[in-house]
């Protein structure tokens, strides 16, 4: 692995269907010298001729694996790599519509160091969508991410605000996590 790797910080923005996951990836990426790697549930689901089943949700869990591995790998000039969601997320997934997932995933969501999840708060109005199915478990889902981030003690930082407080809120945040990164080192 090079040697700058280690610099690279690593964030995962979180949360619920329509949340604002997607559009806060997209203003960090173009506010910090970060490199965005895109939702692949969202593509592959939409490019499917068929409801998605267990083995569609398990591809999409290995190929977020591989891209952010490849992410981390390529990219170690970045300062941050931000995840448009990733494992935990699928992880929730797999149990709420099958009530299992995969024996590799828990394993890949502790062995990878994410140095800071960004929750977004369910707090801003749901907007339909063919990807999107559930309006009305966002609050549900949102606590069985944060408990998910809990059980790993993982860092993370909870979201709300409508707009470009919703921004601010996860700069401050990202500041917060670099600041603390490097008065440890």
């Amino acid at each position: 692995m090079p040697q700058n790797s280690k610099a690279l910080k690593k964030i995962v923005i979180l949360g619920p269907e329509s949340v604002g996951k997607t559009t806060l990836c997209n203003e960090l990426g173009k506010r910090l010298s970060s490199v965005v790697v895109p939702e692949y549930a969202r593509t592959y689901v939409e490019e499917l001729k068929h409801h998605y089943t267990y083995d569609d949700v398990e591809i999409i869990a290995r190929r977020q694996l591989a891209d952010f591995r490849r992410a981390t790998t390529d990219n170690t000039d970045a300062e941050f790599l931000i995840m448009d969601t990733f494992l935990i997320t699928t992880k929730v997934w797999f149990a709420h519509v099958y009530d299992r997932y995969p024996k590799w995933l828990q394993a890949a969501i502790e062995k990878e160091e994410i140095d800071l999840y960004l929750l977004l708060k369910p707090d801003i109005e749901w907007v339909e969508d063919p990807a999107r199915e559930n309006p009305h478990i966002r609050e549900y889902l949102y606590d069985r991410y944060k408990a998910e981030v809990e059980a790993i003690g993982g860092k993370y930082a909870e979201i709300e605000g409508i707009g470009n407080i919703r921004t601010k809120r996860a700069l401050r945040a990202i500041n917060k996590m670099k600041r603390e990164s490097e008065e440890t080192k």
